[in-house]
């Protein structure tokens, strides 16, 4: 789509969460109303302790921009991201940070497929073009971000480049399908498993990425940020994947029960007694511990599976809601 093609059919939403931006969230506005003069523009204002709001305030009235900020106070891009799409109402919804680390003029390449019907979710790619490695200076960050990648790629068969990148575009259809149950920043791998799991159509176009200006600071927490991580990974397995996280840690327990049992065998096949009492309790009681926890996994398999069909029902009612309401 070129960028002077008209958007008047669909009604544009763009998204900034913003937390202590004053230094950037001006010229951030400026950018994106330079792009898309039609669209709405949303601040999300996550508790900032700076002039963020005023300045999104007198920015947004100064250019007439339609659209406003809204105030979250519980803290996270997960709960600025919940607020804004239970309060705002569009056809198509751009999410960007508020740091001018993407750029504006890329909006159209990716409301591009959206428009055209051929995704659900459009992803700003920072890696394929190697901008995020030239500018990232916390290889701890890149580390997390492949390992993630590579997990979900991994279990859900996917090719995606970029699991956490906070430049996208989704459609309506996505959007208000989509439950908002992390806080964090967390938020960008939450949405790219919804939209796995779901079998959303996701497309990831590169672009270019810029560290912040300076007097800007990143939110970002190596340390913590890490042990999230690693907190993802396993929620991954564990909401999305309940047979492989149980049944990995029932042939863990199983196989720890057969290591206690050994010494009992050994004291039964030489002299027909248990000397190893102790042990011979413990190797039970982790065989009954490892079959437990594999059936919680066969049962949850089932669940995650129902709840897919659910979804997939619910999805082709509101389809056919929506053409029904075109006539």
């Amino acid at each position: 789509m070129s960028k002077n093609q008209s958007l008047d059919d669909s009604q544009v939403a763009v998204i900034l969460p913003a937390y202590n931006e004053e230094v950037t969230i001006a010229e951030t506005i400026e950018e994106f109303h330079r792009e898309l003069p039609n669209a709405a523009i949303y601040v999300i204002d996550n508790n900032s302790k700076d002039r963020t709001q005023a300045i999104a305030d007198s920015t947004l009235r100064t250019l007439g921009i339609e659209g406003g900020v809204i105030f979250e106070g519980r803290q996270g891009k997960g709960n600025a991201l919940r607020r804004a799409f239970l309060e705002v109402d569009a056809d198509i919804y751009v999410l960007a940070d508020a740091d001018l680390t993407y750029p504006a003029s890329r909006v159209h390449d990716l409301i591009d497929p959206i428009v055209r019907n051929r995704a659900d979710m459009v992803v700003g790619d920072r890696h394929s073009g190697g901008h995020y490695a030239q500018e990232n200076d916390r290889p701890l960050h890149g580390f997390g971000n492949a390992l993630v990648q590579h997990m979900v790629n991994r279990f859900f068969r996917a090719k995606l480049v970029d699991i956490m990148s906070g430049y996208r575009v989704f459609n309506r259809r996505f959007v208000k399908s989509y439950p908002i149950m992390v806080e964090g920043f967390q938020i960008e791998t939450d949405m790219t498993l919804h939209a796995l799991h779901q079998r959303f159509r996701i497309v990831e176009i590169p672009v270019e990425y810029k560290d912040r200006p300076q007097g800007s600071v990143s939110k970002l927490q190596t340390l913590p940020d890490g042990a999230r991580v690693v907190f993802t990974i396993a929620q991954i397995l564990r909401y999305y994947r309940p047979l492989i996280f149980f049944g990995t840690l029932g042939v863990l327990f199983g196989l720890a029960s057969l290591l206690c049992a050994l010494p009992v065998f050994d004291d039964w096949a030489r002299e027909r007694y248990i000397h190893h009492v102790p042990l011979a309790i413990l190797a039970s009681a982790l065989g009954i511990v490892a079959i437990m926890t594999l059936g919680v996994g066969l049962i949850l398999d089932t669940v995650v599976h129902m709840e897919r069909m659910a979804s997939e029902l619910h999805l082709l009612n509101d389809g056919e809601e929506r053409r029904a309401s075109r006539y």
